[in-house]
């Protein structure tokens, strides 16, 4: 496992993470024992860095409670990210993080599921937010106090994080990136690199799609993926995604080598993000584990990106396959 510090914060990283969304039940139930032994798995294998969110989780907050009690006699081992703001959005009984009151509250609670007295990473979980002020002065006074390390926001908009990056203190974002979505690349990243900020990539397998197990004959019923069949815009990008996936898998073997080159593209990009795919077994882990041994080159990355846009008539489909593994 390479690991290198994140951004600015001190934290020395693993350059893969494990987001612990799919531990909590929303991805399709998934029993306590199995939870923590893929938690203690990763752990295992060289991972050293854990996303989570107190909103994560049937019942809400779930995924902190499993990965706490996964961690009891660990957490020096460890580093943990985790984010407020959108406890209850799920059952329709949001908490209004109006005060700085409310965002102390939420923080304390997020640590007694947890079992720690501090969190390295504290994120607003608000991508969308106007006005995050609330969040900074109550993220002033926690990190004051020693209950985090360093603070940012998980956000896909680069308005949204210079609104929070205003006075040059947030250290972490949090955004959706992979070689399905590459939207962060012109503009994003190239921000965060600017001003220092670390950059934890989730979605890195694009919801699992990049682990090149699924055809259009595969039918998704978790509460995540089920939204993919809502509408015929969300269907037709699904259809679309699962067919640059095919063509990915003319260049490489297909499985875990489609994992490993995916994450690994994730993790090679000059700002260093942090990718942090979701498990639901300790097998699963350790493959997710496996890419974080090296970096691909910047030609191996160009020449991914190119297959995945192929017609299926280009000469790049009568290259050898990458070599990645």
């Amino acid at each position: 496992m390479l690991y290198h510090q994140l951004g600015t914060t001190g934290l020395n990283v693993s350059a893969i993470g494990m987001g612990t969304w799919n531990i909590g039940n929303q991805w399709g139930i998934i029993e306590e024992d199995v939870a923590l032994a893929t938690v203690r798995s990763a752990i295992d294998n060289g991972i050293n860095l854990f996303d989570t969110a107190e909103s994560y989780g049937i019942p809400t907050g779930l995924s902190e409670e499993r990965l706490g009690k996964a961690l009891v006699g660990m957490r020096d081992r460890v580093h943990l990210v985790s984010k407020i703001g959108r406890w209850g959005r799920r059952t329709g009984q949001m908490v209004p993080m109006t005060t700085v009151d409310m965002v102390r509250l939420c923080v304390h609670a997020s640590l007694h599921r947890l079992r720690t007295d501090y969190v390295d990473v504290m994120l607003c979980h608000e991508g969308k937010i106007e006005d995050p002020s609330v969040y900074l002065e109550g993220f002033e006074s926690l990190k004051a106090q020693g209950l985090i390390r360093t603070y940012g926001i998980s956000t896909d908009k680069l308005k949204v994080l210079k609104r929070f990056n205003v006075n040059n203190t947030c250290r972490v974002v949090e955004a959706d990136y992979s070689l399905l979505n590459r939207k962060a690349e012109p503009e994003f990243l190239p921000y965060c690199m600017e001003h220092g900020i670390a950059v934890l990539a989730r979605g890195p397998l694009n919801k699992g799609l990049l682990s090149g197990k699924y055809s259009t004959d595969s039918v998704f019923t978790d509460t995540v993926r089920s939204e993919w069949y809502i509408d015929e815009t969300r269907s037709s990008k699904l259809a679309a995604d699962l067919a640059k996936v095919d063509r990915l898998k003319t260049v490489l073997q297909p499985g875990e080598d489609l994992i490993t080159a995916a994450l690994r593209f994730v993790t090679s990009h000059p700002v260093q993000p942090v990718a942090i795919p979701g498990a639901k077994s300790p097998e699963q882990v350790a493959m997710n584990a496996r890419a974080g041994a090296a970096l691909l080159s910047p030609a191996e990355r160009s020449r991914l990106v190119a297959y995945l846009e192929a017609d299926g008539s280009s000469d790049l489909l009568e290259r050898p396959a990458i070599a990645v593994g």
